[in-house]
């Protein structure tokens, strides 16, 4: 039904759609920006199978962390906070859907909070049959972090990115794409002054010690996590490769979607670093 070769994720970071230091603030110029990127590359590459995720910045991510609702929902309390943590992801997700289809991508939602079960934090069930029937008929699937019903929990939230994990397993595609607002991932965090253009599996030993979680709130994990997460993935999808760059660099956007290198490079393959690079 689906073509993997040709099949991309790509995510819009919170950090890059919304303002992640002033709470439910969106960056409506930058989305259309990525919009109108999206639908070029969508317009080069015809056979191209998109599928979008968002991050929920300053809108889940506040109210998450008030309410604590990712360590799980028990009390009538929790399940308000739960409530409300849906209601600010669903808030921002109206607005990226309008964006993009207003730019004239073929999107359609698919709101993890009604497609997924989770069991203390990590995915048991995901109805993936509609994800896929979008993409085999050339339309781009949306998805979104989300308040998810746990199990164990009770509740939770799951990040775009653990998202991914269990797609990625399912659909096989050959890149997923991590637009945020940082370039890379910074060999020397907070200075910034040295990007990381390649982390392995075996060169992680490295530079963990130099990642850092992120600067505004973020109850997911931060870049930390999404390194450590995108390398798990890397070593159990054959031939995947994630790329981490800014998506406010237009250029960055395009190159990634083009199979260019852009920003930093995960994947479970030693390859040569450009004498370029730090």
């Amino acid at each position: 039904m689906s073509d993997p070769t040709n099949q991309i994720f790509i995510k819009l970071g919170g950090s890059l759609i919304t303002d992640k230091h002033t709470p439910r603030t969106p960056r409506l110029d930058i989305l259309r920006k990525l919009a109108v990127t999206l639908v070029a590359a969508l317009a080069d590459h015809p056979d191209m199978q998109l599928l979008i995720g968002h991050g929920s910045g300053s809108f889940g991510h506040v109210s998450a962390a008030r309410h604590g609702t990712r360590a799980g929902v028990q009390s009538r309390e929790d399940w308000q906070g739960f409530l409300q943590v849906w209601r600010d992801a669903r808030e921002l997700n109206r607005m990226v859907l309008e964006i993009l289809t207003d730019a004239g991508l073929p999107v359609i939602g698919f709101s993890p909070s009604a497609t997924t079960l989770a069991a203390d934090g990590r995915v048991t069930s995901y109805a993936l049959e509609g994800i896929k029937h979008t993409l085999a008929h050339g339309l781009s699937p949306v998805i979104h972090g989300d308040v998810v019903f746990d199990t164990v929990r009770g509740g939770t939230i799951l990040s775009t990115e653990e998202l991914f994990v269990h797609l990625a397993h399912e659909l096989k595609p050959k890149r997923i794409l991590l637009a945020g607002l940082e370039p890379g991932v910074w060999a020397d965090f907070p200075i910034c002054s040295a990007l990381v253009s390649l982390i392995t599996p075996s060169s992680l030993a490295e530079i963990e010690g130099k990642l850092r979680g992120s600067a505004a709130v973020d109850v997911t994990g931060g870049m930390f996590q999404k390194v450590i997460t995108m390398l798990e993935l890397v070593k159990q999808v054959d031939g995947l490769e994630v790329l981490i760059f800014s998506g406010e660099d237009e250029q960055a956007v395009i190159d990634a979607l083009d199979g260019e290198e852009a920003g930093t490079l995960i994947c479970n393959r030693p390859l040569p670093l450009s004498p370029s690079h730090a």
